[in-house]
C-alpha cells in the first residue's frame, strides 16, 4: 500500500505524515512530496522513527516521482488561512496549486483514491473533479473532500459541554467545509438532547472553529495540527477499504446524486474501489432542515467557483 501526501513539508503535511509514519499497516510505503527543498529532510527525520513503514521524500516542481504506484493521494498543498481572511481568500492561490497537482495524478497514478484537504474545500474539489474529468479518468467514487475535521471537533466540544467522552460521541455532520455549510446534525446524536440555545451556539463554534484557532495563533498558523489528526484518520479508513475491510463509513465532501448540490458532505460507505454506497443523511429537525435549506445557495456558488476556474 503506498500513500503520496502532497504538501508534506507545511504544517498539516508534517502532521499528517509523522501519524501516518506510526500507524500505517506494516509494509506500507509512504511517500512525501513538496516544493519546498525540505521535504526529504523532512522524510529522512520520520524514517528514524521505528516503524515498518518504508518512507521517501521529493521536492521541486515535478510532483509525478512521489506519485508512481500510489494508491492514495493526499493533498494539503497550499497556503495557510491568517487573520481576517476567509476561505475565499485562499482561492486564488491554492486553486492554481490544485489544478496543477491533479493534473500530475491524472497522468502518473489516475486509479488512486484522491482526498483534497487543500481550502477552500468546497471549491477545490470542484477543481479536482473537473481537471480529472477532462483527463479522462475520472471516477467520483474515489474523489473525497476531507471534512473530517468538521467531525472530530464536533465530537469535541459536546463532550466537553454534556461531560463526555469524545470518544463516545457521535455527530454527523453535512453539507460543506466552511462557515454555514457546515451542518452538524446534533439531533442525531446518540443519548444526548439539547436545548434550543445550545444547538444554535455549538453549530455556530462548530461553523466557525477553524477562525478560532486562527485567531488564537495570532497570525502564526491555522489549523495544522487537529487537521493533521483528521486527515491521518480519513486516510487510514481509505486505507483499511483498499485492503478490503469491511463496513467502514466515513464523512466525505463527494459527488452524490446531485440531491442538494452537486458536491455534498455526506456519510459514505467506503469499500476497494471507492465509495461502494451514499447513505442517507437520516432525518433533520426544522433548525438543521432550515439551515440546510439557506446554506445551499452559498455551497453552490462555490461549486460554480471551482468549474469556472478549470474552464478558464
Amino acid at each position: 500500500m503506498k500513500v503520496a501526501v502532497l504538501g508534506a513539508a507545511g504544517g498539516i503535511g508534517q502532521a499528517l505524515a509523522l501519524l501516518l509514519k506510526t500507524q500505517l499497516p506494516s509494509g506500507s510505503e509512504l511517500s512525501l512530496y513538496d516544493i519546498a527543498p525540505v521535504t526529504p529532510g523532512v522524510a529522512v527525520d520520520l524514517s528514524h522513527i521505528p516503524t515498518p513503514v518504508d518512507i521517501k521524500g521529493f521536492c521541486g516542481e515535478d510532483a509525478r516521482p512521489a506519485l508512481i504506484g500510489a494508491d492514495v493521494v493526499l493533498i494539503s498543498a497550499g497556503v495557510a488561512r491568517k487573520p481576517g481572511m476567509d476561505r475565499a481568500d485562499l482561492f486564488n492561490v491554492n486553486a492554481g496549486i490544485v489544478r496543477n497537482l491533479v493534473e500530475q495524478i491524472a497522468h502518473t497514478c489516475p486509479q488512486a483514491f484522491i482526498g483534497i484537504i487543500t481550502n477552500p474545500v468546497n471549491t477545490t474539489v470542484a477543481i479536482a473533479a473537473d481537471v480529472l474529468l477532462r483527463e479522462g479518468v475520472y471516477d467520483k467514487n474515489k474523489l473525497f473532500g476531507v471534512t473530517t475535521l468538521d467531525v472530530i471537533r464536533s465530537s469535541t466540544f459536546i463532550a466537553g459541554l454534556k461531560n463526555k467522552q469524545p470518544q463516545d460521541v457521535h455527530v454527523p455532520v453535512i453539507g460543506g467545509h466552511s462557515g454555514v455549510t457546515i451542518l452538524p446534525l446534533l439531533s442525531q446524536v446518540e443519548g444526548i438532547s439539547f436545548s434550543e440555545q445550545e444547538v444554535v451556539e455549538l453549530t455556530r463554534r462548530i461553523q466557525n472553529a477553524g477562525t478560532e484557532v486562527v485567531e488564537a495563533k495570532a497570525g502564526g498558523g491555522s489549523a495544522t495540527l487537529s487537521m493533521g489528526e483528521a486527515a491521518a484518520r480519513f486516510a487510514l479508513s481509505l486505507v483499511r477499504a483498499r485492503l478490503g475491510e469491511n463496513n467502514i463509513v466515513e464523512y466525505a465532501y463527494v459527488e452524490g446524486d446531485g440531491h442538494y448540490t452537486r458536491f455534498f458532505a455526506q456519510p459514505v460507505l467506503l469499500g476497494q474501489n471507492g465509495i461502494a454506497e451514499f447513505l442517507d443523511i437520516g432525518p433533520l429537525s426544522r433548525y438543521e432542515q432550515e439551515s440546510l435549506d439557506s446554506m445551499l445557495d452559498v455551497l453552490n456558488k462555490d461549486i460554480e467557483l471551482g468549474e469556472a476556474f478549470v474552464r478558464s
